[in-house]
């Protein structure tokens, strides 16, 4: 996790959300469909970005994936791919095994991605947190290209930047704008608190009325 945020662990997507809602950032959850590869691990790490655009042929004198390999050589520990491929989509799968065991080896946290993954099964037994857009065979040479990094990208409804902090778990991936984050993160610490309280009130059988009007957390 980033060094400076040992407490992002102990919090949830969910909560993220409600606090950043709170603050008027109500754009920071991705669309539903982004979802995890394996429900049990949790992401959590900067951004750094790639723009995919759709192609229809591979010319001889080019290397379809050299921005994607700079990219890719250029992580480091605990960064987060983030790669905006206009999804949800059918043809384009910029992330797999590969990327995934080169990612691993240069310390990154993980990739969000709302194309398509592939090479489930060897990510998987990786444990290397993945969250797709769906699952597919494509290569995407010849379908799509990276054409920028560490730009500005929309990905899945959410405006991701270099350095903006990603967290995903299985109710899905919040972005925290890098500007933010130390406000986002002590206000959701404060909410987890809350919320043990209240469930803890519950479980001794009182009213759920009376525990909101107490602790003011649902």
């Amino acid at each position: 996790m980033p060094h400076d945020f040992p407490s992002l662990a102990a919090l949830n997507a969910a909560v993220l959300s409600d606090v950043m809602d709170g603050l008027g950032l109500r754009e920071q959850a991705m669309k539903p469909f982004v979802r995890p590869l394996d429900h049990d691990l949790q992401l959590i790490g900067r951004a750094r970005t790639g723009l995919y655009m759709p192609v229809y042929q591979v010319r001889d004198d080019e290397n379809p994936y050299a921005v994607e390999i700079a990219l890719v050589d250029d992580l480091k520990p605990r960064d987060v791919v983030v790669l905006a491929c206009n999804g949800p989509t059918d043809r384009i799968a910029p992330w797999g095994e590969l990327l995934s065991t080169a990612a691993t080896a240069r310390g990154a946290a993980g990739c969000v991605t709302d194309g398509l993954v592939r090479d489930v099964r060897q990510i998987v037994a990786m444990r290397f947190p993945v969250f797709h857009g769906g699952i597919g065979p494509l290569d995407t040479r010849g379908r799509a290209r990276m054409v920028e990094r560490d730009t500005r990208v929309e990905c899945a409804g959410v405006a991701v930047r270099s350095g903006d902090i990603v967290f995903g778990d299985v109710d899905g991936v919040v972005v925290i704008p890098h500007e933010r984050e130390r406000e986002v993160i002590a206000l959701a610490v404060a909410k987890v608190s809350g919320e043990n309280r209240t469930r803890d009130a519950l479980r001794r059988g009182e009213l759920l009325g009376d525990v909101y009007r107490r602790f003011g957390v649902l």
